[in-house]
């Protein structure tokens, strides 16, 4: 007897996208430049010189775009909205045309039968606020709560899904920590504070959200479980510190108010004494939580491992993705029976997922055929699958990505798209995983089986 993989009724099916990486004319229509913006343009920092200017041009080719996610079938599509679009100082005077441009988004989704699911902050913070610290300033939790009540009172009417931040950990750790992202610093000392305050601008925003929206509000993590390479002593206490850096140093004070102790160890005499109510503010009640799955991370203890004092062991004879991910199915069942066991029954959306491997940079024919990122498809919802079976609360599923798209510094040579961009004519050509995706939405997970 075949297996059933029907999901749930009620199931939302859906793809995600982020500004920055999609949208082109970053300083269209009176928008203030981002900290991207910025660091795009700056010398040595992007592969290949690779900028957002153009992007995919979805600022200008929206309403094409949402016909390719009618044509997947799409249930709902989460995209993030450009700080800096609406509010070009980050505080202060609003321009009307960017906030309209999402206003048009959101009533082209829904004319569609396309559910808006909107995240408030996908890494562009306004160079205005960077300029007065940004994410170090402790301010920034008062200046994002004020651009959020901006947004809520424009699109709550139409927009029942909020997520304040999205992946946290990547901001710190690619921002302040490593320097690899915007807005380029590399400081042990800068990580935890700036971590500290996206969970008090997290936090903020759901209190306004609270004394005003009438849907729902999270906060979206990405989470990749830590194996020991070893079950030495040396090994598990480094795969048990990275776990605590990457996994609970942003859901622990936003779901149980407290950091894990570890962080301490981590980061030695850069760890501050944060104020106690601090915590009263990032434990604010949220709806859901979205969790963005790609990889597993093997580690063993190595002294030069910055700043865990853990380093990643590549798993020989498994697949690897383009960027070097594993491609590990199990890590998400463990990470969601994991989040379960550790923060409670909380309603949970897989917000990302999904793997870049090698399209042509042009496409031939109607179809490009992508046969290893189906293959990645089907393993990581059969997972899912698994988990529901197991009592995880999940709500719904957003394949990352629907576009082809500037995948951050790496520029434009990482395609994770259901849909391939051609970037020299911007042309859209669906790949075998859209077809593939759309008969999954359409048998509401029957066709896994297949």
């Amino acid at each position: 007897m075949t297996r059933s993989y029907r999901f749930p009724v009620g199931f939302v099916w859906g793809a995600a996208t982020s500004a920055y990486q999609i949208e082109g004319s970053p300083l269209a229509d009176g928008a203030g430049p981002s900290i991207w913006q910025r660091f795009a343009h700056t010398p040595g920092m992007m592969a290949n010189g690779d900028h957002g200017d153009v992007a995919c041009d979805h600022y200008r080719r929206y309403k094409d775009d949402v016909q390719l996610m009618r044509a997947l079938g799409l249930q709902s599509y989460r995209f993030s909205i450009a700080w800096a679009r609406v509010l070009p100082e980050g505080t202060g005077r609003v321009n009307q045309k960017g906030l309209d441009f999402y206003s048009r988004l959101v009533d082209e989704l829904l004319a569609n039968g396309i559910e808006p699911n909107a995240t408030l902050f996908h890494w562009d913070l306004p160079a205005a606020l960077d300029d007065r610290g940004g994410w170090l300033n402790r301010d920034v939790a008062h200046w994002f709560a004020e651009y959020a009540q901006v947004m809520f009172d424009a699109l709550d009417d139409r927009v029942k899904r909020w997520s304040t931040i999205n992946e946290p950990w990547v901001v710190t750790d690619g921002g302040y920590l490593h320097g690899a992202l915007a807005p380029g610093h590399r400081s042990k000392y800068e990580a935890p504070i700036v971590a500290h305050n996206l969970m008090r601008a997290s936090g903020a925003a759901i209190q306004v959200y609270r004394a005003m929206g009438r849907h729902q509000i999270g906060v979206v993590f990405n989470i990749e479980p830590k194996y020991p390479a070893s079950q030495s002593r040396a090994d598990v206490a480094a795969a048990r510190r990275a776990h605590a850096y990457m996994n609970e140093q942003f859901a622990n004070p936003a779901l149980l108010g407290s950091y894990p102790p570890e962080l301490k160890e981590i980061f030695g005499d850069a760890w501050p004494d944060f104020p106690a109510e601090d915590f009263q503010l990032t434990k604010q009640p949220v709806d859901f939580v979205g969790i963005n799955y790609y990889t597993r991370s093997v580690v063993k203890h190595d002294d030069d491992g910055y700043p865990c004092h853990a380093t990643r062991v590549r798993q020989a004879n498994a697949t690897h993705t383009e960027t070097d991910w594993e491609v590990y199915e199990q890590g998400l069942v463990d990470t969601l029976m994991w989040f379960k066991d550790r923060y409670g029954d909380l309603p949970l959306y897989i917000t990302e997922n999904g793997a870049a491997f090698y399209d042509p940079p042009v496409a031939e024919g109607n179809v490009v055929e992508d046969p290893l990122r189906i293959a990645y498809l089907r393993k990581h919802l059969r997972a899912l699958h698994q988990c529901i079976e197991a009592g995880v609360n999940l709500k719904g599923y957003y394949a990352w990505s629907l576009l082809d798209n500037l995948e951050w510094s790496l520029g434009f040579a990482k395609r994770f798209g259901l849909y391939h961009v051609d970037y020299a004519s911007l042309k859209r050509t669906p790949k075998a995983s859209a077809k593939f995706y759309a008969k999954v939405i359409e048998t509401n997970g029957e066709a896994l089986g297949s």
